[in-house]
């Protein structure tokens, strides 16, 4: 599908659309996004909501949406925890710095979840209980196999109160004191854009990628070869530069609906 002077329609097709910093700030919702999902499902448009969180279980996610009103089902979420447990196989076992999000993925993929070794690799989600013991267990058994996984490298992540420290941060102190260089999952690498591909099926049907961050929403774009929406309501602030090309720009998530596919 095609718009005006032939460049690629965003309407139709599937976006996949970010959720920290674009649908909620720690989980309140941004603006009318009840009503901008609604109106994107009215035009044709399927939503596949993608976040670097993996903190949430899917049960969690789906609840965050229906709370902002917006009716999804578990195949329309993925998160950086399926993806970095997609980069491990069924029997293997792993050591855990993160949230149930990351527990469930591995759990449902096969891998063991276990505190002491022999183990397969250490993974590395977000979780407020990071210390300086959790730091000293992750780095010894990351050590002791040689491979680190994270589900993401964001530095930051965005609350109504401001940036918190991200995943990235605390991959980062796993990484320094073991010694290892992690390997990624999460946006924009490619074992969340396969997860993306495989969920849409189709890959023609993707049409746009929505987020706050050029560095990994607009380079996931990039890896997709889809046009990249970037909204000022999470990390990126107004005006500030993208280090990715921009094919549209937004106050917030249902400004861009209403520019894109009107109200």
């Amino acid at each position: 599908m095609t718009g005006a002077g032939g460049a690629p329609s965003t309407v139709g097709g599937a976006w996949v659309v970010d959720l920290d910093g674009v649908v909620w700030l720690a989980g309140a919702p941004i603006g009318d996004v009840a009503g901008s999902v609604a109106r994107l499902r009215s035009a044709g448009v399927d939503v596949l909501f993608v976040t670097n969180n993996s903190a949430p279980s899917s049960e969690e996610l789906l609840a965050r949406l229906y709370r902002a009103g917006v009716d999804a089902g578990p195949s329309d979420v993925l998160s950086s925890a399926a993806a970095a447990a997609s980069l491990l196989e069924a029997g293997q076992r792993a050591g855990l710095v993160g949230g149930d999000g990351v527990r469930e993925a591995l759990e449902h993929r096969g891998v063991a979840v276990v505190a002491e070794p022999p183990v397969d690799a250490v993974v590395v989600g977000w979780t407020h209980d990071f210390d300086f013991d959790v730091l000293a267990r992750a780095a010894t058994l990351a050590r002791s196999c040689g491979r680190l996984i994270g589900t993401n490298e964001d530095p930051t992540h965005p609350t109504p109160e401001g940036l918190l420290p991200g995943t990235g941060s605390l991959l980062a102190a796993v990484a320094t004191a073991s010694g290892l260089r992690p390997e990624v999952a999460g946006k924009p690498h490619a074992a969340l854009a396969s997860l993306v591909r495989e969920r849409l099926g189709d890959a023609g049907r993707l049409r746009l990628v929505v987020g706050d961050q050029p560095r990994t929403d607009g380079v996931l774009a990039q890896r997709l070869g889809v046009p990249f929406a970037l909204v000022d309501s999470g990390v990126t602030p107004a005006g500030a530069s993208s280090s990715v090309p921009v094919a549209h720009r937004a106050a917030d998530f249902a400004s861009l609906v209403d520019q894109l596919v009107g109200s």
